[in-house]
């Protein structure tokens, strides 16, 4: 089987998605650097709130590409992935603080690279896949970072998470806005 790369106007229409994304990861942000002393509960629901929500975010538009007859894989894996851990983190919010380090480092490892796959398809098709290499590569060392130091305390994973997330909204929100501003000078 072949893979084929998706339309130019598919990848504009989905525009707004990255902008909310990036919108989501900045509130996080915000939210996790204006409460440094979080619990480790509230911790749990945060992620799971955004894990979630980004994931439902990830699988729409992996069912608009396939009702436009499009490749969507990747983006329903990463749609899934984040359900599933959002899921996680609601229903099993007792968990160990060890078992929320792995759980966020996890994800952000399997987001990061479906992202780093996201961006490595789309090089021929728009200038500024870079920025969502990028996230991809955040997302990746944020994993790796916090898998490396399981006993950290979960005001600094907060501190990560804040940091990652920043950085992750404001480049997803240019990849966007990049996106849609080629598209209207297509139009």
């Amino acid at each position: 089987m072949t893979m084929t790369m998706p339309r130019l106007a598919e990848v504009a229409s989905n525009w707004w998605a990255l902008a909310l994304r990036g919108s989501l990861a900045i509130l996080v942000a915000l939210l996790a650097f204006a409460m440094p002393g979080i619990t480790l509960g509230a911790l749990v629901m945060l992620f799971g709130f955004y894990a979630f929500v980004d994931g439902v975010l990830a699988i729409a538009a992996a069912l608009r590409g396939v009702r436009e007859h499009e490749r969507w894989g990747w983006m329903l894996i990463e749609g899934i992935a984040g359900v599933f851990a959002g899921f996680i983190a609601f229903f099993v919010p007792a968990v160990a603080t060890l078992a929320i380090v792995w759980l966020v480092a996890t994800w952000a490892v399997v987001t990061g690279v479906l992202e780093i796959g996201a961006a490595v398809r789309l090089r021929k098709l728009i200038q500024g896949e870079w920025l969502l290499l990028l996230a991809g590569l955040l997302s990746v060392v944020l994993g790796v970072a916090i898998a490396l130091q399981p006993s950290v305390g979960a005001a600094l994973i907060v501190t990560w998470i804040g940091v990652y997330a920043l950085i992750s909204g404001i480049v997803t929100l240019v990849l966007a806005f990049r996106i849609r501003k080629w598209a209207r000078s297509q139009g």
